[in-house]
C-alpha cells in the first residue's frame, strides 16, 4: 500500500513535462524519486527513425519509496531518527511547555517510513465521574519478516474544549504515543527529562 503523499506526487509528476533525468525530491523527509520519461517530441523523433517506444504507465508500484518490503528493524531505525525541528510545535499545559508532534505530521511520517502501518482505536472510556475520557490505541507495524504492535492511552478532560473534542484530542495523543513507543519522536520525551 503506497502512501497518499507518493499518490499525490505521482498525480504531480504526470501533470507536468519530465525529461529524460527528473528528480523529484522531498529532502524534508530524507526522500527522493527519480522518474525517467522521455518528452513528446523526444518520442516523434524515435518513432519517425523507426524505433518504438513504449508508452510509459508510471503506477503507485514504480514509485520507490522507503518502506515497502522491507525488514522490521530497517523500518524502526527510520522511525527512531530525530524529528526536524521544524515540523515540533510547543503549546502550554498546567504551566509548562509541552513539545508535540501534531497527529497529522506523525500520520505522514509513518506513511512515508512505514507504509504498511495500521492503527485503531482499542477502546473508550469515560471515567466514573464522566470528566474525563481515556481512549487505547495500537499502531501496528508490518515488515518483512515480522510484524510489532504497540499501545498506549491517552486522556482528556471533557470540560476542556480548548483543543477541540476530547475524545479526538485523546486519540490523538494516544496515537503519539503508541507512535512513539515505536520510536518517532521519542527523543521529545528524553528532552523533557533534561
Amino acid at each position: 500500500m503506497a502512501s497518499s503523499l507518493t499518490r499525490s506526487l505521482l498525480r504531480a509528476s504526470n501533470r507536468c513535462s519530465l525529461t529524460s533525468s527528473s528528480t523529484l525530491e522531498l529532502s524534508q523527509w530524507g526522500f527522493s524519486c527519480s522518474f525517467s520519461k522521455l518528452s513528446s517530441s523526444a518520442k516523434k523523433s524515435e518513432r519517425e527513425e523507426g524505433v518504438v517506444v513504449p508508452e510509459v504507465e508510471t503506477e503507485v508500484s514504480d514509485v520507490p519509496t522507503s518502506g515497502i518490503s522491507r525488514p522490521l528493524s530497517e523500518i524502526l531505525r527510520e522511525l527512531n531518527k530525530r524529528v526536524p525541528d521544524s515540523l515540533i510545535r510547543v503549546r502550554m499545559e498546567s504551566g509548562f511547555n509541552a513539545k508535540y508532534v501534531p497527529w497529522h505530521v506523525v500520520n505522514r511520517i509513518m506513511n512515508l517510513h512505514a507504509p504498511e502501518w495500521s492503527g485503531e482505536v482499542r477502546s473508550i472510556t469515560y471515567s466514573a465521574d464522566g470528566k474525563s475520557v481515556s481512549v487505547v490505541y495500537r499502531v501496528t507495524l508490518y515488515g518483512t519478516d515480522a510484524e510489532i504492535y504497540r499501545e498506549s492511552t491517552g486522556t482528556a478532560s471533557v470540560e476542556d474544549t480548548s483543543y477541540g473534542d476530547p475524545v479526538q484530542k485523546a486519540e490523538a495523543m494516544a496515537f503519539r504515543r503508541a507512535c512513539a513507543r515505536l520510536g518517532l519522536g521519542l527523543h521529545l520525551y528524553h528532552e523533557d527529562l533534561s
